[in-house]
């Protein structure tokens, strides 16, 4: 997949006279192309004038975006990069990365660092409400619930921690993982959750009696990802042997999905506890989300994004292969989605 990649600061860099930003054009797997874009100062009314070197040129600029083009004798590929509306830097310290985040309506955001801190912030404008402290080493997922005012933050310490969005207090705490916790997800209201670590398990959780429920472990080795859907009824998540109790709610007729480090992707009836199915992957799986009620997409360490057909996985509906960047996140959006990479390899 061809990709143009720009300097994640470039809005900032550019606004300065004479300063310059570097861009990249990467051709799927072959050797990629650098060069970079220059100020050459700025208009009447504050926009930058832009210039390109090694193939690159600007197509037009304003103040919240920037169309680059890249020319050789095959090639002509043009991206328009969207600088961001706000940038918060003093939530978390910029020399640490954020590996978990959410958001609510309400206007609240709660993130994790490679630092270990976790933190409450308001999303008009950054300011950090609370710090929840309680967690022994790094905190790899935290999410909200949906009624917005509780999150559940999971990490290396094995543990699965409830907290107070209004007092900072840890009103629960979910124990029984044997290795670091790598992800949640929530069913329905949050009755109930489901986890999965590096333990190699994922656990279907009562958050009132503090007690798992289930657990699924036929997955080969540990997991990395987590989502959850209600899905068509052909898929046939048909009663296994495992009874269900009153404590669980809203786990019919729930298809969960998970990513494994063995470069698979594990289907099983949230209610049943039953596998459904196993697909191959073209690495270890770093993400996972479904795009609708039958089709679910997968990210890879590899940089492989694939695209799958619950009702008939063995011929994914689309590939592609993002260089050599590992697949981080998904978010689904108007029936595609974004997805964020890290470092090529």
């Amino acid at each position: 997949m061809e990709r143009l990649i720009l300097q994640s600061d470039w809005d900032e860099v550019l606004k300065e006279n004479e300063e310059k930003v570097w861009i990249s054009y990467k051709p799927g797997a072959q050797p990629s192309v650098h060069g970079s874009l220059y100020n050459q100062g700025l208009s009447s009314d504050g926009v930058p004038y832009v210039t390109g070197s090694d193939g690159f040129s600007v197509q037009e600029v304003t103040k919240r975006s920037i169309s680059v083009s890249y020319t050789d004798d095959s090639i002509n590929l043009t991206r328009k990069f969207v600088a961001p509306n706000v940038s918060f830097k003093a939530i978390h310290n910029e020399r640490k990365s954020v590996v978990s985040l959410d958001v609510t309506e309400g206007g609240l955001g709660v993130s994790a660092d490679s630092e270990g801190k976790l933190r409450l912030w308001q999303t008009d404008t950054g300011e950090v409400r609370r710090d929840f402290v309680g967690h022994y080493g790094d905190v790899y997922t935290c999410g909200f619930f949906p009624s917005g005012l509780v999150v559940l933050s999971g990490g290396a310490d094995m543990q699965l921690k409830i907290w107070s969005a209004e007092t900072g207090k840890c009103a629960a705490t979910l124990t029984g993982h044997r290795a670091a916790i790598n992800d949640t997800v929530m069913v329905d209201r949050g009755r109930n959750v489901v986890s999965c670590g590096k333990d190699g398990s994922a656990k279907l959780w009562d958050v009132g009696q503090q007690s798992c429920l289930g657990s699924y472990d036929e997955n080969g080795g540990e997991v990395n990802c987590c989502c959850l859907q209600d899905v068509e009824n052909s898929l046939s998540l048909e009663a296994g042997n495992q009874p269900t109790t009153d404590r669980e709610v809203g786990t019919q007729g729930k298809l969960l999905l998970l990513g494994c480090e063995n470069s698979t992707v594990q289907g099983y009836g949230l209610q049943t506890r039953k596998k459904v199915f196993e697909f191959p992957a073209h690495g270890p799986v770093n993400c996972c989300q479904f795009l609708s009620d039958i089709t679910a997409i997968i990210g890879t360490q590899d940089g492989h994004i694939t695209v799958l057909d619950l009702r008939n996985i063995r011929v994914p509906v689309k590939e592609w292969k993002d260089s050599r960047s590992a697949v981080l996140c998904f978010c689904p959006y108007n029936g595609g989605f974004f997805t964020g990479t890290g470092k090529p390899l």
